[in-house]
């Protein structure tokens, strides 16, 4: 190889390599969607941003035994571990999908041992040699295949995959708000239903003194039997609506356990009635905080980042493909002078492929990715609409329950009243047991509404805390764009 042969070899890879650094990138780059941002949320309207919610969210509840389920679920359940496989896988291919950007350089050594036919004719008179030759043949070559990306198809290809990476990152969150939430929400559950099992005995053990009572009256000949039949029958009707309680509360229990990763049989919730509502108070801040701060927001706009890229590789189809192969090693008959210089061999040039028909192949799939995209940018859309009725929602169902258990309170307190004066009246034979049967059901009634206002309040609560967002942090699912 001659000194200007090595020039023109060197002015080549150089030409080719900066037209690699220099090229192009087909198709648009990304820009967020316009999306309805309010000014203020109607149900509970704000003129200024507000703080994150911190990360340990459920802390805010200030409940040890919550403190200790959210962790065991954050560590054990298995949906979450799913997630971060998922994101493992998907931040492995953007590493691979990066690698296509740098050149491939193998090695394949070889070595063959030929004998030629003594009847093989020769090249110049064409009459058969009439003698055989034995060689052997060592070769040690190193084979570079590059292809110069000049209209940025493999950058695009890259910007896909780490946009796809970044929405699992994002799903990840999505993933450990909605566990912990439905941990909270569960657990909050169990401690409603304690607290109606509580009312329940009580009662069911008032009831049972009732009926022994009017059952010594009877003997007595001072009630009629009528009075004996209602009040066994109310206490027959109370237990059965324990027995159901402890059922609910049963099977919540179960459902707890999957959710914290623990096999049913071994895992229980130890007795905590919650007779009280100490719903934290969350700043809500402005609509528009809601795109930086909710997960399934960001994993839609990751989801668009990545068909957006994927139209540009599509596009990117269409033009021609530019490859640099080469090849540079060692080639000898003897194995001693595989390494001399003499035994250097080197090859190198380029190549294009420009596609001339295809059938309709490309025009199609280029009709088809950004089909995808449409729809990815109608689901970043819907999510965004869904987040901001998610909100409003929690919202009211925060206030209007916080009203509502302020309302059932004095309601429980009135009926307290009604059964004692219907005992009293009662006992002074001014009113039949009817009367003190339906006092009696106001109040079992009345207490149990409000146990379950008292529960749903606290959801409500858990519920907001999930409308914005949790304590998840954005430049998780921003990390993977920085990296790449």
């Amino acid at each position: 190889m001659g000194p200007r042969t090595n020039i023109v070899t060197r002015s080549l890879a150089t030409a080719l390599f900066t037209l690699a650094l220099n090229g192009c990138e087909v198709g648009q780059n990304y820009a967020r969607p316009k999306v309805a941002e309010p000014g203020a949320f109607k149900s509970q309207p704000a003129t200024r941003p507000a703080q994150p919610i911190q990360s340990d969210w459920w802390r805010l509840y200030d409940d040890p035994q919550l403190d200790q389920l959210v962790a065991m679920a954050n560590e054990s359940n298995q949906t979450i571990q799913q997630s971060i496989a998922r994101l493992d896988q998907a931040r492995a291919l953007a590493r691979v999908a990066a690698s296509y950007l740098t050149p491939t350089i193998t090695a394949d050594p070889s070595y063959t041992r030929t004998r030629t036919s003594a009847n093989r004719p020769s090249v110049i008179t064409g009459q058969p040699i009439g003698k055989q030759t034995t060689f052997n043949d060592w070769q040690v070559p190193f084979d570079l295949n590059y292809e110069i990306d000049v209209w940025g198809r493999l950058r695009r290809s890259t910007e896909a995959s780490y946009a796809q990476a970044a929405a699992s990152a994002a799903d990840l969150g999505v993933m450990r708000l909605t566990i912990a939430t439905d941990v909270a929400t569960l657990y909050y559950a169990i401690r409603g239903l304690d607290a109606q099992e509580q009312i329940l005995q009580q009662t069911v053990n008032a009831y049972v003194e009732q009926v022994r009572l009017v059952s010594a009256q009877l003997k007595n000949g001072l009630v009629g039997p009528i009075d004996l039949y209602q009040a066994q029958a109310q206490l027959e009707a109370t237990q059965a609506q324990l027995r159901d309680v402890q059922r609910a509360r049963a099977d919540d229990e179960h459902a707890l356990s999957t959710l914290c990763g623990r096999p049913a049989p071994v895992f229980s919730v130890a007795a905590n009635p919650l007779l009280e509502a100490a719903p934290p108070d969350v700043p809500v801040g402005l609509p528009a905080q809601l795109l930086s701060r909710r997960p399934d927001v960001a994993e839609a706009e990751q989801n668009i980042v990545s068909f957006n890229a994927q139209v540009g590789v599509a596009t990117a189809e269409f033009y021609p493909t530019f490859t640099l192969t080469g090849r540079a090693g060692f080639e000898s008959v003897n194995f001693e002078h595989i390494l001399d210089w003499k035994s250097s061999t080197a090859a190198i040039g380029p190549s294009i492929s420009v596609p001339i028909f295809e059938g309709g192949r490309l025009e199609n799939n280029l009709a088809a990715v950004r089909a995808q995209y449409r729809q990815a940018v109608a689901a970043y859309v819907n999510q965004v609409l869904t987040a901001y009725g998610d909100v409003e929602d929690a919202l009211t169902d925060l206030h209007y329950l916080t009203d509502q258990v302020d309302r059932m309170k004095a309601a429980v307190d009135s009926s307290k009243d009604y059964v004692r004066t219907a005992r009293i009246q009662y006992k002074q034979g001014l009113v039949t047991y009817l009367i003190v049967i339906d006092a009696e059901r106001t109040l079992l009634t009345n207490q149990l509404t409000l146990s379950q206002d008292i529960n749903s309040q606290m959801a409500a609560s858990i519920r907001l805390i999930k409308a914005l967002g949790g304590g998840w942090d954005p430049n998780s699912a921003k990390s993977m764009q920085g990296s790449h």
